[in-house]
């Protein structure tokens, strides 16, 4: 694969390290300390085309490759993780499926607002009972005539409190195998039925909000069924696997904000007469730190090259996100560890690092999850 960026690639990425570092940075700590929704970095980066960077222009998007929405998944994570999921939920979990599934309908009416960012979308997959093993979903869309009555209940929705649009997935036929029986549907957040329930508290990425989402007798038209009856599954998984590049992406912006911290700080922080970054120990952590980073860049971009090209990624999607994630983790670990005593505490930004990088090992699949995934793909040879 040649990972040489091209122009575009290159403008892509560094329009947005231009805005996250001017726009997003001077909000990014206050906004996970008041567990405050982004709206205003929302706003701004809707007026500059990225809340459907990879929609084609016709829909309102910005018509950007993988890549380049790839990097600037990391350029937004580096400065704040939180926007960062905003921004790749709205763009992957919200717009793809409603690009390669919906209907013409479907794309004016709820892809070309998502795309300019008028409206701000979410993805209801996961269940009470149903997290790894997505298709024991016991949420039901039952037909009748013209409509569909649902009735169950979502967990960890993104985007929950704000979203306008959710893509969410229901159990319609009982009687095949449980992944061959389950539809996706596009809903609006006003029907009757259908309601938020209560918000999460969570570790990391506080400026989310993570939300259940409730459906009680909810009647929708057939005409918000997504794409084919039945075949929900099928479209949840080939999301996730787009899915798995931008959490990817977003674990190489932790863990390459996590190298920066450590070697300003390293550099400066003396002991035994002499800056912290002379002492092997620490060398040795930083040239961990930034392989592995560098490792897990290489493979993230090679999975969305991959899908640039119209070829089969899903191994390599789940070989990304896993490496990436573990890199995350240990990255922002490091950097506490070299940070010391200061590091556990809030005045320096490695230790929202280290916990808004634990969520990258369990979102769009965990990482034992991406084991399996990368073993059956192996074995399918």
């Amino acid at each position: 694969m040649d990972f040489r960026l091209s122009e575009e690639q290159r403008l892509a990425r560094d329009s947005v390290r231009e805005f996250a570092e001017k726009e997003i940075e001077p909000i990014a700590s206050g906004i996970e300390t008041r567990r405050e929704f982004p709206w205003g970095a929302v706003r701004k980066m809707a007026e500059l085309g990225l809340m459907g960077m990879t929609v084609p222009l016709e829909y309102g998007g910005a018509g950007l490759d993988s890549v380049s929405y790839a990097l600037a998944i990391e350029e937004l994570a580096r400065i704040s993780a939180s926007v960062s999921v905003i921004f790749t939920v709205n763009n992957t979990l919200a717009c793809e499926p409603l690009l390669r599934f919906g209907s013409e309908a479907q794309k004016e009416k709820y892809l070309v607002p998502l795309a300019k960012g008028e409206k701000l979308g979410a993805y209801a997959l996961t269940e009470p009972g149903a997290g790894s093993d997505a298709a024991a979903l016991a949420t039901e869309a039952v037909s009748d005539g013209g409509e569909f009555i649902i009735n169950g209940t979502k967990v960890f929705t993104t985007n929950g409190n704000e979203a306008d649009v959710f893509i969410v997935f229901a159990r319609t036929e009982k009687t095949v195998q449980k992944h061959r029986g389950i539809s996706a549907f596009v809903i609006e957040r006003d029907v009757p039925g259908f309601k938020v329930g209560r918000e999460e508290e969570k570790l990391g990425i506080r400026a989310t909000s993570t939300t259940e989402l409730v459906f009680k007798d909810c009647v929708i038209s057939s005409d918000q069924l997504l794409g084919e009856l039945n075949k929900g599954f099928v479209y949840a998984m080939m999301t996730l696997d787009s899915g798995r590049i931008g959490v990817g992406a977003q674990a190489i912006g932790i863990a390459q904000a996590s190298l920066d911290a450590s070697l300003k700080y390293s550099g400066e922080r003396v002991q035994f007469g002499r800056t912290i970054s002379k002492h092997q120990a620490i060398r040795f952590m930083l040239a961990d730190m930034a392989t592995d980073t560098e490792a897990s860049r290489l493979l993230v971009l090679r999975a969305a090259q991959m899908k640039d090209r119209g070829m089969k990624f899903t191994k390599e999607a789940s070989m990304a996100k896993l490496f990436a994630s573990e890199t995350a983790m240990r990255c922002a670990w490091r950097a506490v560890q070299i940070h010391g005593g200061a590091g556990y505490t809030t005045e320096y930004p490695v230790e929202r690092y280290f916990r808004d990088a634990k969520i990258t090992e369990i979102y769009k699949g965990t990482s034992e999850i991406q084991r399996l995934v990368i073993a059956r793909e192996l074995l399918k040879g």
